[in-house]
């Protein structure tokens, strides 16, 4: 793999059609298949992206470490089962410990968020999630995670794992967005909470 990828449109929209055509992409990078790489890529980069800036704020930092998340799905395409998970969930835990772990090694910021429910959030984004979990053991985080309501998990996971905004996750729940921002902020005091015994 030694030239380097662009980026492309979005995934398709029919989840169904477009999680088939992402498994059958797999198969074909696990089988050293570049064309079938590059598509990957332009299918996907953009939501990948997303994820990846939301967790780093750094443009020029995301860029890089997209790069190297699509490297490593080369390296890795085999490992991915389709029975164990979509093919988005698998390159966004790719993308979200690859940014964690360059966050790590820059060790340039600070993830301190002493109140929740006081952080603004600009663009609509979820940035306190990745902060949070940014810094956490993630076996432990799944433990807290586990003991919170369940709307609440959903839509943290959803939020980080996905890269949805409020918005787009109180559209796909059919609630106003007022009650997603309520139920993900004490979702994420409980969280916080947990993580902080």
């Amino acid at each position: 793999m030694s030239h380097q990828l662009q980026p492309g449109p979005k995934l398709v929209q029919d989840a169904d059609a477009g999680r088939a055509v992402l498994v059958d992409l797999l198969r074909g990078v696990a089988a050293q298949d570049q064309h079938a790489l590059q598509r990957l890529y332009a299918l996907t980069s953009a939501k990948i992206n997303g994820v990846i800036h939301r967790i780093m704020g750094d443009t020029a930092m995301a860029e890089e470490v997209l790069q190297d998340v699509y490297v490593n799905v080369w390296r890795k395409a085999a490992s991915f089962n389709p029975a164990f998970g979509s093919p988005i969930t698998w390159l966004a835990s790719i993308a979200r410990n690859k940014a964690i772990d360059r966050l790590r090694s820059e060790r340039s910021r600070s993830f301190a968020t002493d109140n929740i429910d006081d952080v603004e959030l600009v663009d609509g984004s979820l940035p306190v999630v990745e902060r949070l979990i940014a810094t956490q053991d993630n076996a432990r985080l799944m433990g807290c995670l586990a003991l919170i309501d369940t709307y609440q998990q959903h839509a943290i996971r959803a939020a980080f794992f996905e890269g949805l905004t409020y918005d787009e996750l109180a559209r796909r729940e059919g609630v106003p967005l007022s009650t997603m921002k309520s139920r993900i902020r004490r979702g994420l005091t409980k969280l916080r909470t947990c993580l902080d015994r």
